[in-house]
């Protein structure tokens, strides 16, 4: 734990997203400073074969961007700054040199370009072991499989690769002369023993790469320090301060939403979905289907996330040029009643991630008539949405606190509140909607602002709450019946029953 006095009490942080970086400047009473911040762009790219990936520099420029804005900002007010902190999306990817020059891109979480490597592995392997082992699946989420899929499909890029890193070290090995990666990050990436908090040693004699070519683990309380030229000399404010090591997101994401414990669980869509919960000890067995992260070294985070969220709403009101205005087509969904439409809709538009783990898996609409409205399918995409967090949740709630709240959050959900009904009455559950806007900044702030010693722990500074959505009888067992629909229509198309 590193100390500092009460004359430096803000902490910057770093949100690594998809698209964007975000910067911003947090006091001890978790609140941001609204007249200091920065975003900057990148690119995600794509490809028709399922790649998914950001290019390293374009990454850097972004980070560097905003911070020197922030810095400027800070500067200007005279907002001191203790710490700095990042979260990033989770699981990435990227080979450097010994030189740490990027070799590859940035390969993230939604390339599937590994997906028949991870058919090859479920073959040959135990998945179950797997699975309990590191918490993760084996699937083209993970590492495993695109560690794989680079030898056989990159072989000359492949063998020019010292070392492989996340996205967070990849920016932190530019700043700093020592790395490391946290025990969050890592845990992402499929190929961390869980039990051990190591990276698991069978999986590395299975794959052609070395222990060496990892990184050195460490908590995420363990910050760097002696930002290097000509970083230092470009932020003077941040050169002998220290940089927490990044985490994932999600994790944060449950910590700024304040689920820092098994009776409060975080519910966040966003672009896609997920629903994750902090527990006193990892799950053992780990329920198929569920992933096994951590926060930090002594809080495991169990949960699943989904392709599917936010996008799927975008593309269905793109593609079927629903012409309402937003207000509208919000009143339209709420007065609609539970799967009253007919349709059956599994949003795959993306693969499968929990709990089924299907990459091939693909959407699927069905009950289509003449008097079908382009609202209904809408409608019907955000119900099958709640119904696969709903799938989630049924495998999360033995582990949970007997009396446990439901924490809605992202900008997907907290801007429908038909869609925050449609999950309370699916989950059976008060689903109460956290009025923070940047519940992943947040969240790394507190962690950061818990390890400075700024506040006692991380229940110290709760978010503001907004509007609790109650469940409805009536409509839960309608959404129970229309999820069954859902199952049979999964089973059919997929070959297999979940549980």
């Amino acid at each position: 734990m590193t100390g500092v006095g009460p004359a430096r009490p803000h902490v910057l942080t770093l949100d690594a997203g998809t698209s964007s970086l975000r910067a911003q400047v947090w006091g001890v009473d978790g609140r941001p400073l609204p007249e200091i911040g920065a975003r900057a762009h990148y690119r995600l790219r794509t490809d028709p074969e399922g790649g998914a990936w950001l290019e390293p520099e374009e990454v850097l420029s972004a980070v560097s961007e905003a911070l020197d804005e922030t810095v400027a900002r800070a500067g200007s007010v005279d907002a001191r700054i203790a710490a700095v902190a990042s979260d990033t999306l989770s699981p990435t990817l990227l080979g450097v040199d010994e030189r740490s020059r990027p070799v590859t891109p940035i390969y993230t979480y939604a390339d599937t370009r590994s997906r028949q490597a991870a058919v090859r592995l479920r073959e040959r392997l135990d998945p179950a072991e797997i699975h309990e082992r590191t918490g993760c699946p084996i699937h083209s989420s993970y590492l495993p499989s695109r560690l794989l899929w680079l030898e056989r499909s990159r072989p000359r890029l492949f063998s020019r690769v010292a070392r492989w890193m996340t996205l967070g070290e990849f920016v932190y090995s530019r700043f700093f002369r020592t790395g490391g990666v946290s025990c969050s990050a890592a845990s992402w990436s499929g190929l961390l023993n869980r039990h051990l908090l190591d990276w698991d040693e069978s999986w590395i004699s299975l794959l052609p790469i070395r222990r060496t070519q990892l990184s050195t683990l460490r908590d995420c309380t363990e910050p760097f320090t002696g930002l290097r030229n000509p970083w230092a000399r470009r932020w003077p404010a941040l050169a002998r301060i220290p940089w927490f090591p990044a985490v994932g997101d999600g994790a944060a994401a449950n910590v700024g939403s304040g689920c820092v414990r098994s009776d409060r669980v975080a519910l966040t869509i966003g672009s896609t979905g997920a629903i994750r919960a902090v527990l006193d000890r990892p799950a053992s067995p780990l329920p198929t289907g569920l992933w096994s992260y951590f926060v930090d070294a002594g809080r495991p985070l169990m949960g699943g996330a989904t392709t599917e969220g936010g996008s799927v709403f975008s593309w269905l009101t793109r593609r079927l040029q629903v012409d309402f205005e937003p207000d509208r087509l919000e009143a339209e969904l709420q007065s609609m009643e539970p799967a009253a439409h007919g349709l059956v809709f599994l949003p795959f538009l993306a693969g499968e991630r929990s709990p089924g783990w299907r990459d091939e898996a693909r959407g699927s609409l069905v009950g289509l008539t003449l008097s079908t409205r382009p609202v209904e399918i809408v409608r019907a995409a955000l119900e099958s949405i709640a119904y696969r967090l709903g799938l989630i949740y049924r495998l999360m709630e033995p582990h949970l606190s007997r009396k446990h709240e439901i924490i809605g959050g992202g900008a997907g959900l907290l801007s429908s509140p038909a869609w925050l009904q449609i999950l309370a009455d699916v989950l059976e559950r008060r689903v109460i909607a956290c009025a923070e806007p940047e519940v992943t900044g947040r969240g790394t702030a507190l962690l950061a602002l818990e390890s400075l010693g700024l506040v006692p722990d991380l229940t110290a500074v709760p978010p503001k709450m907004g509007k609790g959505y109650d469940p409805d009888p009536e409509r839960s067992r309608r959404h129970g019946e229309a999820m069954e629909r859902h199952l049979e229509l999964y089973k059919r198309l997929a070959g297999f029953a979940l549980e």
